[in-house]
């Protein structure tokens, strides 16, 4: 077996220092929902990573869903994100803002004001969410949204998109999983429209095509990807019959628009049903891009997908919050830091910037 997990990697203008990619994770520290100084630091002690991925960062003030989350929608979140992309790049890294609208997922006390939670549909998810000002609250009935306001969103991706890149990000991934705006528009659950974005496969899939083709023509479709979570079943969207024949037509479509990766998110490792094998290799047949896969890896797993052709990039998630220098360790085979879950997404630097590198 090769270790091409920790060598160079170069496509389409990307040129990365390794193949592991540090995964999107949420950690709640951008008071005011703008980036900061304690950010910058987390993330450029994380630059070792070939590709960072940042937490979910909603392009539209009705996508603050959760307490402390960054923006990318004015100038001073993308003042803030400017010195997280310089900490990054300062140490040679890369680094993408992942856009994550968090649609029905939130609550109306962790939003600002004016703004509200939407959704494909006035479906509520099951469960509760938190709030700093009143605990834990269930999750409300969302506005559902016209076709005007549809549209209008596409376009808060847009003018997101062109924030991050003016500050500094070397491209933006689509958060189109884990139960977000994007996915509620794909899942027939979520999904009771009869416009042209419900009903069929193909319409529901149109959130998430007219975003992508927009945002790429808006900085590039070099600088685009996708993150895809086949089978995922967070946020109260449960297992349905047309799962492949969805992400197959998914693939399709993200490669006639022309991004450059997709990131496939496999649950499994936390309990969620596994994104099956042929799932995987439709996504890969149909889409001639970057292929990012991520759930459960350590190294030999790694390289023996690379080595397979299953995927070009590995992601790697809690990990690279108690180890800073993950890349290092697994090289050489040192010993992890354990992580603390009760830190995950609490204020301040412990449990964030605190983790010690290895000697």
């Amino acid at each position: 077996m090769s270790n091409k997990l920790f060598s160079p990697f170069s496509a389409r203008g990307l040129d990365l220092a390794n193949r592991m990619v540090m995964a999107p994770m949420t950690r709640n520290r951008a008071d005011g929902n703008v980036p900061n100084d304690l950010m910058a630091e987390y993330y450029g002690q994380r630059a070792g990573a070939g590709l960072i991925v940042t937490e979910g960062t909603s392009p539209s003030p009705n996508g603050l869903g959760y307490p402390r989350i960054p923006g990318s929608f004015n100038q001073a979140q993308a003042d803030g994100w400017k010195k997280v992309t310089s900490a990054v790049h300062a140490k040679g890294g890369k680094i993408f803002q992942q856009m994550m609208h968090t649609g029905r997922i939130g609550h109306q006390a962790n939003l600002p004001a004016g703004a509200k939670i939407v959704a494909p549909s006035a479906v509520a998810a099951a469960g509760q969410i938190y709030t700093d000002s009143q605990g834990m609250q269930a999750h409300p009935v969302p506005h559902a949204l016209s076709t005007e306001e549809v549209k209008s969103t596409v376009q808060e991706y847009v003018t997101a998109a062109k924030f991050a890149m003016a500050a500094g990000f070397d491209g933006v991934e689509l958060h189109a999983a884990n139960g977000y705006l994007i996915e509620q528009f794909i899942h027939p659950h979520s999904n009771r429209r009869t416009d042209e974005y419900g009903g069929s496969i193909e319409n529901r899939l149109r959130f998430l095509v007219e975003v992508a083709s927009a945002v790429a023509a808006a900085i590039g479709k070099d600088k685009v990807g996708v993150r895809l979570s086949p089978y995922g079943v967070f946020n109260d969207l449960p297992p349905y019959s047309e799962v492949e024949e969805t992400y197959t037509l998914a693939a399709k479509k993200l490669q006639e628009v022309g991004i450059l990766y997709i990131h496939i998110v496999d649950h499994s490792s936390m309990g969620a049903p596994a994104v099956s094998d042929s799932v995987k290799a439709s996504i890969r047949k149909e889409f001639q891009g970057i292929v990012i896969l991520s759930g459960g890896y350590d190294v030999a797993r790694a390289n023996a997908d690379i080595d397979a052709g299953k995927g070009d990039l590995i992601a790697f998630g809690k990990q690279f919050l108690s180890n800073p220098d993950l890349v290092v360790r697994l090289e050489k085979g040192k010993a992890l830091n354990a992580f603390d879950m009760g830190t995950f997404y609490t204020p301040g630097p412990k449990g964030y910037i605190d983790y010690p590198v290895a000697g």
